[in-house]
């Protein structure tokens, strides 16, 4: 588990650069970024570092079937490290 915590830092980042390129690309009105690219970096890990991003920069948090999916997997990922949290720290 020593490369747990440096894994999750790793893949929120690159969430975050990505979820903002998208941001960028909807301001410019180029191709997007799609949505289960995005899901899928939620579920690798990146959930915490979007839906910060997305309060921060305001972006997809209006899109309700967006939302209620990125809550989903948050719930979801939230479930698992507490169900695992002695492993993890271990």
């Amino acid at each position: 588990m020593d490369y747990f915590i440096p894994y999750l830092f790793i893949i929120n980042i690159i969430s975050i650069i990505i979820f903002s390129y998208d941001k960028y690309k909807a301001i410019n009105v180029k191709q997007r970024v799609p949505e289960r690219i995005l899901h899928y970096l939620e579920i690798l890990g990146g959930v915490f570092g979007i839906i910060i991003t997305m309060y921060i920069i305001h972006h997809k948090n209006s899109k309700a079937k967006y939302y209620l999916i990125t809550y989903i997997i948050l719930i979801i990922w939230l479930l698992t490290l507490y169900y695992f949290r002695d492993y993890i720290l271990q």
